[in-house]
Order: structure tokens, then C-alpha cells, then sequence
């Protein structure tokens, strides 16, 4: 019996291992474009990471420790691209009308998290500088 708890314990270190990378790899890209800087909260909700990512003082988007992303979107397209299966209802609220979110698992799964983040990143820029320094 010990030799399976402990094989469940290197398995899920190899898993924290894995999504660090996996996080690590995102965060290279995001923080690559102009003006793009993180915050880092070591206490987010459940007592799990989270990073989010920022351009003047708007939000990207963010991602927790577990690989949980979640940006804010207008309406219509959080909806179409729920629709279109880019982006999943935030779990904790589905019933927010701004908010996508999308799982990152596997590295498959880092493009989709990636092109999310960019297009937060691209509306955000299209907003005058100075509208976004005011929230």
C-alpha cells in the first residue's frame, strides 16, 4: 500500500511539474508583446496560484495555478466563442456574461490558451492608452 501512495505522490509531482511548464511556456509568449507585465497572487480563490497578466492596468486575462484561464470578453464574442468551443462558461459563474474561461492540460491545449490571450491582448490595444490607465 505505501508504494502505491507513494506513486501517487510522484505522479501528481510529475502533473505540478508538467502544468508549470506548461504555465511557463504561456507566460514566455504573453510577456513577449509590448507592455504586457503579470501579477502574481500566491493566495487566489481555493488557495490555488494565480497570475494574471497585464497591459497598463486592464487585465489580459489570468490563469491559475491548475491551468484554469479565465479573460473577459464582450458579451457576443465570450458567446461565440463558447459557441464555437474556443472557450468554455467560467465554471464557478456560467452565468457571467463577460467572462470565457479555458483548460489548460496537456500542451495541445497551450495555442488555444495562448490565442485567447492574444486576442485580450489586441482589444486592449485597440483602447486608447489613457482609457485604459483609468480602471
Amino acid at each position: 500500500m505505501a508504494s502505491n501512495t507513494s506513486a501517487a505522490i510522484g505522479n501528481s509531482r510529475a502533473g505540478e511539474d508538467q502544468m508549470e511548464g506548461l504555465l511557463a511556456s504561456i507566460e514566455r509568449e504573453v510577456l513577449g508583446w509590448p507592455g504586457a507585465w503579470k501579477k502574481r497572487d500566491e493566495d487566489g480563490p481555493g488557495g490555488v496560484g494565480v497570475t494574471g497578466y497585464r497591459l497598463g492596468r486592464k487585465q489580459i486575462g489570468h490563469v491559475h495555478d491548475d491551468g484554469h484561464a479565465d479573460f473577459r470578453f464582450p458579451r457576443a464574442i465570450r458567446d461565440d466563442l463558447i459557441r464555437a468551443g474556443r472557450a468554455i462558461a467560467h465554471p464557478a459563474f456560467p452565468n457571467s456574461r463577460t467572462t470565457a474561461s479555458y483548460q489548460i492540460r496537456s500542451a495541445e491545449d497551450v495555442s488555444g490558451a495562448v490565442e485567447l490571450f492574444r486576442m485580450s491582448y489586441d482589444r486592449l490595444k485597440a483602447t486608447p492608452a489613457k482609457a485604459r490607465a483609468k480602471t
